[in-house]
């Protein structure tokens, strides 16, 4: 197996993995922030206030994007097994 190919396959697994959990952490740090900002301008420190909005976000982006976010890994792994006898070479 060729250095190049060793690289795209690091590159595919970097971006499959980027792209199965970008849109949940994206949605996360988002409320996150939010919440904080909240919590700053209410002057309520209360650590676990921020779990539940967090929670809900991750819950809701999986339901709706859990299907897309499945169908590129399954893909992935397709693309990797159909390949495997020319990586062993």
């Amino acid at each position: 197996m060729d250095d190049s190919v060793v690289l795209e396959l690091c590159r595919q697994a970097f971006l499959a993995a980027l792209y199965s959990s970008g849109p949940i952490l994206a949605t996360v740090l988002v409320i996150g922030i939010a919440v904080s900002i909240l919590q700053a301008i209410t002057q309520v420190q209360e650590a676990t206030l921020t779990f539940l909005p967090k929670m809900l976000g991750a819950g809701l982006v999986v339901l709706f994007g859990g299907y897309w976010m499945l169908e590129h890994l399954v893909s992935f792994t397709l693309q990797l097994f159909a390949n495997l006898p020319h990586y062993a070479r």
